[in-house]
């Protein structure tokens, strides 16, 4: 049974944990292959603080000396951790995706505090993009994730990892052990073929086979420790990671796990599809779980994996990251802090008090701060030059577009390109900055101005599928002719050095179709940006004709025609005439 809008009154000793929900949050779904349309595995990730820069980071691949090291940074501050030895061989990355078509996101969820690891050396940030440069396959990656956080200390709090390659998706949990034991404990599960699964900040896995290492690995010790620091007690079989390392609250649920909930809402059509604990599928309304979702009971905890009702595409996911909530009992458009023009968005801080009571503000997977988010694609019938794509944009998902980035580019546009602005500087030919003032236009009058955008991203994403599916079509007959070609080689006082790469054509025509398409969206925000100020300015509406000109009288094209002022939403004229209709009512 569905519940009712209501006022989201928590009692202040159920609402302990208001001020523990992390703003500076994460979003990723994961999708199977045999859950996609086109048969590629599936991750999303939305990079969200207030202090994160929007720009696609590129490493090319490299070929080190013995004795060379790697300094280690920590993702988050910046502060310097430490060295660890290089490998011999480092792998491209773009973003957060390798040139063998490896991709790796997160979600910090935190967890118990006395386990963190002040002078670990690798943080969540530092894994992640170390084990891009090092790993092929997601389980290499995991086996490189647990080592380097065993043999050099884990750094950061607890975090969820999610991993595809061109065959696998999995999910990761993971935590420190405290200032007195170096490493980690985790648990990775592979995410079934046909299914989906979804985190968002809070630790997702619960009880876990324990004798399927084709489908799970964990630490040896992940139960063991948990009983020597007193985190459970009972059977081995009836341990679940999540609640022994990141205890359930509120916030948790309201914050965190709702989103999750939303991403299946949405993909399943209201219904999740999962197999129960003795194998059998059954399939529940999404509705069943919504009280644990807002917050509510505990008890009513959904699936870690679900099928969805549909194959779902790049653009179904993409879709699901700019979610607000809409048509849930927690969608942001419809209470009066939307204010009055629908605006789903909540500015900081989430919580608040008033007349003792706590309260708070939704979370969405959609949210101001985002600094950069992606959907990446591992298409496994491509070889890995064609394969791997980085869909990427910058800030609010929900107001921002995607444009498709191919994993074996030798340059990153200019207006992604790291150092090209950052939070304090601003930059004109910068994506990042130039979606926030798209977005910040928006936010003024969102119901009115979000529908023009909200056309520009859907024709440029449509526009770029099929962009994509040519040149594809048109990369593979440049590889089918580099591969017929035979090897060059380079040679220095008779002795081979080098081997020239023969897929460079390759790389160069994707390079141009990524670099191109990325310059020009950009100039089309510009334009869009320009467009929603001469269009909306001063809450007038000026309307438009099909060819996008704008009405004008009959006498001069300078002067516009059909001005119309929208006005604001029922439910803030309701609120008003209760607050201030006694001064403003008409006698």
């Amino acid at each position: 049974m569905r519940i009712t809008l209501k006022a989201l009154l928590l009692a202040s000793a159920v609402a302990l944990g208001l001020n523990t929900i992390d703003s500076q949050a994460c979003t990723n779904v994961l999708v199977t292959k045999g859950a996609s349309v086109d048969g590629s595995n599936m991750i999303s990730y939305a990079a969200d603080s207030h202090q994160l820069y929007g720009e696609l980071y590129y490493a090319p691949a490299g070929v080190w000396n013995s004795g060379d090291i790697r300094k280690i940074y920590e993702w988050d501050t910046g502060k310097y951790l430490g060295v660890i030895p290089q490998v011999a061989n480092t792998y491209q990355r773009v973003g957060n995706m390798n040139e063998h078509q490896l991709i790796i996101a997160e979600t910090t969820y935190g967890g118990r505090p006395e386990l963190g690891e002040p002078n670990g050396i690798m943080d969540y940030g530092s894994l992640i993009y170390v084990a891009l440069e090092r790993a092929k396959t997601a389980r290499e990656a995991i086996d490189i994730i647990v080592d380097l956080a065993n043999t050099y200390g884990y750094h950061s709090s607890g975090e969820s990892f999610s991993l595809a390659d061109k065959e696998e998706v999995w999910v990761m949990d993971l935590i420190g052990k405290g200032p007195d034991n170096k490493g980690i404990v985790w648990v990775a599960r592979r995410v079934p073929d046909g299914y989906i699964c979804a985190h968002a900040n809070q630790a997702r896995i619960s009880t876990f086979p324990q004798n399927d290492p084709e489908n799970c690995i964990y630490a040896p010790d992940v139960i063991s420790f948990a009983r020597e620091q007193g985190y459970f007690e009972g059977e081995d079989k009836d341990f679940s990671f999540c609640d022994a390392y990141a205890p359930l609250d509120f916030s948790g649920m309201r914050g965190c796990e709702a989103r999750a909930w939303s991403a299946f809402n949405i993909l399943g059509d209201g219904k999740f599809t999962f197999e129960d604990e003795n194998g059998n599928l059954v399939t529940k309304d999404a509705y069943d779980y919504i009280e644990y979702a807002m917050g509510w009971d505990k008890t009513k905890r959904f699936p870690l994996f679900v099928k969805p009702s549909r194959k779902i595409s790049v653009k179904d996911v993409a879709d699901v990251m700019r979610d607000h909530y809409e048509g849930t009992p927690m969608d942001m458009t419809q209470d009066i802090g939307a204010g009055g023009n629908a605006l789903p968005y909540r500015w900081r801080p989430m919580g608040f008090e008033y007349e003792g009571k706590s309260y708070m503000n939704e979370r969405a997977i959609a949210t101001q701060q985002t600094g950069f988010w992606f959907v990446g694609q591992s298409r496994g019938w491509l070889p890995d030059e064609i394969g791997g794509l980085n869909w990427f944009g910058c800030d609010d998902a929900a107001t921002s577009y995607l444009t498709p980035i191919y994993t074996s580019i030798t340059e990153v546009p200019e207006c992604f390109r790291v150092g090209n602005g950052d939070m304090i500087t601003y930059s004109p030919t910068s994506a990042f900055w130039m979606t926030n003032r798209v977005a910040n236009a928006c936010y003024k009058a969102y119901n009115i101005m979000f529908p023009t955008v909200d056309a520009e991203i859907d024709a440029w994403e449509a526009a770029m599928v099929e962009a994509v599916a040519k040149a594809d079509e048109e990369a593979l007959k440049i590889y089918k002719e580099a591969e017929a070609a035979p090897v060059k080689k380079i040679r220095r006082n008779d002795k081979v050095r080098k081997v020239v790469d023969k897929y460079a054509p390759v790389r160069t025509y994707l390079t141009a179709f990524s670099v191109d398409n990325a310059q020009k969206i950009f100039e089309k925000w510009v334009a869009l940006e320009q467009l929603l100020l001469v269009k909306f300015i001063d809450g007038n509406v000026k309307a438009q004709n099909e060819d996008g000109s704008f009405v004008t009288n009959e006498h001069t094209d300078c002067i516009p025609d059909k001005i119309s002022q929208p006005g604001y939403t029922e439910k803030w004229k309701e609120a008003v005439a209760k607050d201030h209709g006694d001064v403003v009512i008409e006698k």
